[in-house]
């Protein structure tokens, strides 16, 4: 029951609280525009913070959250989508 327990958690749980926070940060994305705010600047803000992290962190597949590395991407991915809601362009 145990190993039916991690399993469930490391292959379902898991990945799902990662797909939550991914949407979180395009919806976090559209809301900075529209509030007038330079969508661009999220890349820097989430560099900076996975350089004051610090320590050790377990493997992505072993996280609620997105690899810092993982979570740059797909924001520089989402930028365009968010660009359009920019009006300080």
């Amino acid at each position: 029951m145990t190993a039916y327990g991690a399993a469930a958690n490391v292959g379902f749980l898991l990945p799902y609280s990662r797909l939550h926070e991914s949407e979180a940060d395009r919806i976090g994305l559209i809301l900075m525009d529209k509030a007038g705010y330079d969508p661009r600047e999220a890349i820097p803000f989430w560099q900076r913070m996975n350089q004051q992290g610090g320590g050790s962190r377990p493997p992505e597949f072993l996280s609620t959250h997105p690899a810092p590395e993982t979570r740059i991407s797909q924001i520089q991915a989402l930028i365009p989508e968010a660009m359009k809601y920019y009006k300080g362009k």
